[in-house]
């Protein structure tokens, strides 16, 4: 048993842009993190963003230290912020945000 190989459309749209393969945002190609053995795979900056925050997750969940722990402790308390909603808040949602850019 053989195995066609199968061709997918990159650019379906013709102008150069191109879908996130998570989210479905489009944008140029330029603008996208490409998948190295997989040309069709294409990640938004914010999709790539959240891979790598869960691949660090993954990565921490084995290890024991204060860098480690500090990390975790960092993700608990984005994860009460989102759950409070204070993300979206008015006042302070944008430099809550600003800031979860630049921590772990």
């Amino acid at each position: 048993m053989s195995a066609e190989p199968v061709i997918t459309a990159i650019d379906p749209h013709g102008d150069g842009s191109t879908h996130c393969w998570c989210c479905d945002t489009i944008d140029v190609p330029s603008h996208m993190v490409h998948l190295g053995n997989h040309p069709e795979v294409h990640l938004c900056l914010r999709c790539a963003h959240f891979v790598h925050q869960q691949a660090w997750e993954i990565e921490d969940e084995g290890k024991r230290g204060p860098a480690a722990f500090a990390r975790d402790r960092f993700r608990n308390l984005r994860a009460e912020v989102v759950r409070r909603g204070w993300n979206q808040s008015r006042f302070i949602g944008g430099k809550l945000r600003w800031l979860g850019k630049y921590l772990p």
